[in-house]
């Protein structure tokens, strides 16, 4: 399972934002994207998504696993994504937040047991009626992340998820994250502004430039 993205364009209004790119991120990789504010690196992460912006027109291909993704509305590419904040529904207890992750049927006793494996994962385990607000930072990403690995996506793409963390905090989430997409054999792209996820991340690294 591998992303491929060949002769990656994207231009606002005529307007490149950066030079062309080409890359591939095999499965259990992460590929980490640098590059200066504003450059365009979450327009990248939305083009593979498929939520770019209207004004954007995206050149090139983009497959996953030999499916083109251009081919595919956001919603059947099967991609997940992470934030800088992790969004957990305040209204929902913990474990009801990691449900949305899951596909709808398998009976409620497996999927009770799905949840509750991924909380145990998450260093959460018993703590499936918890309140999301009552959780530390680190606590509420490692629940978010653990939400989006339990849809099963065919790949990750993180936008900047360890900016607002501490140093200590920011460096037990990129372990956490990592092994866990190592564990789960899906291609990831992490964009960041530090050298330091880069260097931890231990996979291809572009930086994206003007022309």
């Amino acid at each position: 399972m591998s992303l491929v993205v060949a002769d990656l364009r994207l231009t606002l209004r005529g307007t490149p934002l950066f030079a062309p790119v080409s890359f591939a991120v095999p499965s259990g990789a992460v590929m980490s994207v640098m590059g200066r504010s504003g450059i365009g690196k979450s327009s990248l992460l939305a083009a593979i998504a498929g939520h770019l912006d209207p004004q954007i027109t995206c050149h090139g291909t983009i497959h996953l696993q030999g499916t083109d993704l251009a081919c595919l509305p956001p919603e059947r590419r099967q991609l997940g994504m992470i934030f800088q904040e992790p969004s957990l529904f305040p209204h929902l207890s913990l474990g009801d937040n990691l449900a949305f992750g899951l596909a709808a049927g398998g009976g409620r006793e497996k999927r009770r047991a799905a949840i509750d494996a991924a909380l145990e994962s998450a260093g959460l385990a018993g703590m499936y009626g918890a309140d999301p607000d009552t959780l530390s930072g680190g606590q509420k990403s490692r629940a978010s992340l653990m939400r989006c690995l339990l849809s099963q996506p065919r790949a990750l793409l993180m936008d900047e998820p360890f900016a607002a963390l501490d140093m200590e905090l920011r460096a037990e989430m990129r372990s956490f994250v990592f092994a866990h997409i190592r564990a789960h054999n899906i291609p990831a792209i992490l964009v960041t502004h530090d050298p330091t996820d880069a260097e931890a991340a231990n996979g291809p690294c572009i930086t994206l430039h003007h022309i």
